[in-house]
C-alpha cells in the first residue's frame, strides 16, 4: 500500500532491469479490486495464455533477484524461448497445445524464421503456445531427442498436446506462414 516502501522500491529497479515487460504499480482499492489483487501482491497478466501469477510479498523476505526470478519464470511471450529458466512457465502454461521451433539459432535464416514464427503466433494466440527451441543449448538436446530428431533433420517443428503426449513433426526446408497455419489447422482437427 506503500509507493515508498521497500517493495515497492524493489518492484521500480526489477521494472527498470525489465524494459520489455510493461509494469504498474497501484494502490487505489478501485484497480486492486477489479484485478482481484490483493495489497502487497505482484501479480503477472500473461496475455497469450490470458493467464495469471501471484507473488505475495507479505509471506516472504523478497528482493529484486527474487522478483526478477519470479517474471522470468512465469512470463509468456507470444515466442517464449525455451530454457532451464523458462521451462517451468512453459510447462505450466492453462495452454495444452505447444508448438515448437527447434532450430540453431546461429542459422543465417534464423531472424527470418522469427518473424514468420511470430506473425503464425499471433494467429493462434490464446489456442497454442509457440515455443523456440535452440539446439545450441545443451539442456535443449533432449528436446529434440523426444521428438526423435536428429540435428541433420533441424529445422523442425513439433507440435504437442501436453494432457495425452499426441504429437507430430514436420522438418522444414523453409518457414511459411502458410506452412505453420497449415500444420496447425490439421493438427487442431
Amino acid at each position: 500500500q506503500e509507493t515508498q516502501s521497500s517493495e515497492a522500491s524493489q518492484f521500480r529497479l526489477v521494472a527498470g532491469r525489465i524494459p520489455e515487460v510493461p509494469f504498474g504499480l497501484s494502490t487505489s482499492p478501485e484497480v486492486l479490486s477489479h484485478y482481484g489483487v490483493a495489497a502487497n501482491t505482484v501479480t503477472l497478466f500473461r496475455t497469450v495464455d490470458n493467464d495469471r501469477r501471484d507473488l505475495d510479498l507479505n509471506n516472504e523476505d523478497i528482493d529484486a533477484e527474487k522478483l526478477t526470478r519470479f517474471i522470468r519464470i512465469n512470463e509468456l511471450r507470444l515466442v517464449t524461448e525455451y530454457n532451464p529458466v523458462t521451462a517451468i512457465g512453459v510447462m505450466q502454461s492453462s495452454l495444452e497445445l505447444n508448438l515448437l521451433l527447434i532450430t540453431d539459432k546461429t542459422s543465417p535464416k534464423h531472424p527470418e524464421r522469427m518473424c514468420t514464427f511470430r506473425a503464425a503466433a499471433e494467429l493462434f494466440k490464446g489456442k497454442i503456445l509457440f515455443v523456440l527451441v535452440d539446439i545450441n543449448l545443451k539442456s535443449n538436446e533432449r528436446v529434440a531427442d523426444f521428438f526423435k530428431l536428429k540435428r541433420s533433420q533441424l529445422p523442425a517443428l513439433a507440435i504437442f498436446h501436453v494432457p495425452d503426449e499426441e504429437q507430430d513433426v514436420l522438418t522444414l526446408v523453409e518457414l511459411s506462414l502458410d506452412g505453420v497455419q497449415e500444420f496447425c489447422n490439421r493438427f487442431l482437427q
